[in-house]
């Protein structure tokens, strides 16, 4: 069993990062073999929607730009669930999510990709400050983001600073779980 942890923030110490983390120490406590993606370490540029907004993509399932996208992919692809960590900035995914998932996607539902993310597990984590009003509408960015790729969703978390304390302990509960859910559906 393998989870792939995509962590957004550029904060390596906040609560996005802690979040992630304990989802990532959960998985391992259940057995999973897991890595740890830091996708504002990587470089991810934004789609260029060339060819007048569908090129490469559409007919191989492959982008035109030489970044980290394809590294990432295939990472996602060799694993059995992802859990995505994401703070909120003006109630959506960080612009890094944005950017790698709007590519991701065109190449996933374009044509027939290989490797294919479709079908892995998604656990979904958004991280906001502030008042934590944003949570719910980036969880909705997220869940759309889930259904363009076919990715079936396990569960989605919002974590606010008031809530740190008892959600660190959930995200960790949420880690386990999901690699036992995983494990369940692949046997039946």
């Amino acid at each position: 069993m393998r989870i792939l942890v995509l962590q957004a923030s550029p904060n390596e110490d906040g609560l996005t990062a802690t979040m992630a983390k304990e989802a990532m120490e959960g998985a391992q406590a259940a057995g999973a073999e897991t890595e740890l993606v830091h996708l504002k370490k990587m470089k991810l540029e934004a789609c260029l929607a060339c060819d007048d907004g569908w090129g490469k993509c559409r007919r191989e399932s492959l982008c035109i730009i030489e970044d980290d996208l394809e590294a990432v992919r295939l990472k996602m692809s060799d694993a059995d669930g992802l859990v995505l960590s994401t703070p909120v900035y003006f109630g959506e995914v960080a612009e890094v999510v944005k950017n790698f998932f709007d590519r991701l996607r065109r190449c996933e539902r374009a044509g027939p990709a290989d490797p294919r993310v479709e079908g892995k597990w998604a656990l979904g984590i958004a991280a906001a400050g502030g008042g934590g009003g944003g949570g719910p509408s980036c969880l909705g960015v997220m869940e759309r983001y889930w259904a363009h790729m076919g990715l079936p969703v396990f569960d989605q978390m919002i974590v606010t600073r008031r809530s740190r304390d008892y959600m660190v302990r959930a995200a960790r509960q949420a880690g386990e779980a999901f690699v036992k859910y995983i494990e369940e559906q692949t046997k039946g």
